[in-house]
């Protein structure tokens, strides 16, 4: 009889996702469970048991979309056509990652654990639903989430009476080793990089354009609190595409200082070269990583020591230490009854990996190469709302950042490593190339020249609209009517000289709230209620689209509450009418939102 299997697929591309998943699949293994951890989208749906069927391949955007690594999953388990016993021979447990602050809380989590039911699968146990607002992060829910399951898994499946379970403090085997090479000046002589001419087909995550850096222009006055870049990248030569409301995708490095840091504190001469060789046959190479690497390349391009670790790290960290007193500090904050500890350390100050690690010198001096691969996490891409249009920028590609830097009570500020690695890029000193490629965002505008269109872009959620009213305008598109609010006119008050000059055109009706400039803070949403007859009539009468970008802490809800109020101020709804009249909207795709964390 075949030995049961555990799949593990996960549908997020955020760090926490794949950390979760990959713990599910160390305990698998450590209870001899086949196990097999996998992105949903990298997997063929049509393998689990009972569906069948061909994958689609268009791409859907619009509002409560699922991640963009698992749309195609989530578009084939949804299909009318499946039979309700597709899933009947199948268990299993779904796991939300989400957070309170947004509207839909752990909506995909919910309305997969319900399909599937439909479907026929049964369910080992409730959706868990983590929540990174609770005090103690989504760990909070699926500690006792996860002992419930394996409490269910090995009910079912329990482990052969002629193995036993290996214990938690033995290490796994690593996924890969490094074979070390003496002499490689044969072979390779120079830093392995992308190539900067076009691949087949558009760039991707593991093909990225090298795009020449034009211009980094800092657009917040000397006083402002923030550091914010204009950026433009010449996109010549490259088969690179796009139309307002896409996105463009950065990577990022590692600082030369943190690199040379993680080689000393782990005793790894960054100018040696290795390749990979995987343990188990047909397992590929970390996709991007090149054969023969350097070590050098290795942690500057590729592992994340800048990013805040995960119980994962700290669980793997205290099986490979050597040294008794680190261990045991180990094991207590990588243990559920440590996690208070384990936030107050980690998660609230925002420590690094490489911090950690320097906390734990004796451990971090006995890791073993092969381990770094499972040990650390990959730098993610990062994702930038495009602010430039083709139709007037041919062969560029602009985005605004926020530099991103804070306090906690470390003495170090914590800083964003793509947007402080992108402000120290500086294309007058010589030469930058900066690896990249694009993807379709969450907004779309309509294509019908006299439909308008009302955008909401505070901040730097201005960004995506700057694309749109270039585009628009290029176009020949009236009604474009941009709500922008700031702290003061005279400091971050972005593209200020080019609205105005669309107004005096007739191409842009401009609203603007700066908050900080009287006694009493003025936001985009008190603007949007002053302007309620204008809002109604466009809606209701002209049939307007309606955008909203920004940080999703709070404007959304704001928004939201001022537009309900206009629906019933202004176009004398009742309460429910105006919540169902907001919720046509954004079913309908005329209620549009891009919003980040």
């Amino acid at each position: 009889m075949p030995s049961p299997q555990l799949l593990v697929l996960f549908g997020s591309q955020t760090g926490t996702a794949q950390d979760v998943a990959e713990r599910l699949g160390r305990e698998a293994l450590r209870r001899r469970l086949g196990c097999h951890v996998q992105a949903l989208d990298s997997y063929a749906v049509v393998r689990l048991r009972g569906l069948s069927g061909d994958l689609p391949t268009r791409r859907r955007r619009g509002q409560g979309d699922p991640p963009d690594n698992m749309k195609n999953f989530w578009r084939f388990i949804f299909r009318k056509n499946l039979p309700s016993n597709s899933l009947c021979q199948m268990d299993f447990a779904v796991l939300g990652l989400g957070d309170s602050s947004y509207t839909k809380f752990n909506f995909v989590a919910k309305k997969l654990h319900r399909r599937l039911m439909q479907l026929g699968g049964s369910a080992l146990l409730p959706a868990c639903l983590g929540d990174e607002q609770h005090e103690l992060g989504p760990d909070a829910a699926i500690d006792p989430w996860m002992g419930d399951l394996w409490e269910k898994v090995l009910e079912l499946y329990p482990v052969p009476h002629d193995l036993a379970m290996i214990p938690p403090g033995v290490p796994l085997p690593s996924r890969f080793t490094f074979q070390f090479l003496q002499d490689v000046s044969s072979t390779v002589s120079e830093e392995p990089r992308v190539a900067s001419l076009d691949p087949p087909g558009p760039p991707s995550e593991f093909l990225p354009f090298l795009a020449p850096m034009v211009a980094n222009q800092r657009v917040t006055g000397p006083s402002h609190f923030q550091d914010v870049r204009l950026i433009d990248f010449d996109i010549t030569g490259s088969s690179i595409s796009f139309s307002a409301g896409d996105v463009v995708l950065i990577q990022p490095s590692n600082s030369a200082i943190h690199v040379q840091q993680f080689c000393q504190v782990l005793g790894l001469d960054p100018n040696q070269w290795f390749v990979l060789q995987a343990r188990e046959p047909g397992v590929p190479c970390p996709p991007g990583l090149p054969q023969p690497c350097s070590v050098h390349h290795l942690v500057s391009q590729h592992l994340d020591i800048a990013s805040v670790p995960r119980r994962s790290f700290f669980e793997l960290l205290a099986c490979l230490s050597p040294h008794g007193m680190e261990r045991e500090k180990l094991q207590e904050l990588s243990s559920a009854q440590g996690q208070e500890e384990f936030c107050e350390y980690c998660t609230r100050p925002r420590r690094t990996i490489l911090e950690v690690l320097c906390d734990f010198p004796h451990t971090a001096g006995a890791i073993p190469p092969d381990y770094l691969l499972d040990l650390i996490p990959r730098i993610r891409p990062r994702a930038f709302s495009i602010a430039s249009s083709l139709l007037v920028h041919p062969a560029r590609l602009q985005i605004l950042v926020a530099v991103v830097q804070y306090q906690t009570r470390l003495k170090e500020p914590r800083r964003g490593l793509c947007s402080s690695w992108l402000a120290s890029l500086d294309p007058a000193q010589g030469p930058v190339q900066v690896p990249m490629w694009v993807r379709p965002g969450g907004l779309t505008f309509p294509g019908t020249p006299d439909t308008p269109v009302i955008m909401v872009g505070p901040g730097t959620g201005v960004a995506p609209f700057r694309a749109a009213v270039q585009e628009r305008v290029a176009q020949g598109q009236t009604g474009n009517f941009l709500f922008f609010g700031c702290r003061q006119r005279d400091q971050d008050f972005y593209w200020e000289a080019e609205w105005k000059e669309l107004e005096k055109r007739g191409c842009l009706t401009l609203v603007t709230a700066f908050s900080r400039e009287q006694k009493q803070k003025v936001y985009v949403q008190h603007r949007l209620r002053e302007q309620g007859p204008l809002i109604w009539e466009l809606l209701d009468h002209d049939g307007a689209y309606f955008y909203l970008a920004g940080n999703a802490k709070y404007i959304p809800s704001d928004v939201m509450e001022a537009l309900t109020a206009i629906f019933r101020k202004d176009g004398g709804l009742s309460e429910p009418d105006a919540a169902a009249y907001l919720a046509r909207l954004q079913r309908t795709l005329r209620f549009q939102t891009e919003t980040w964390a």
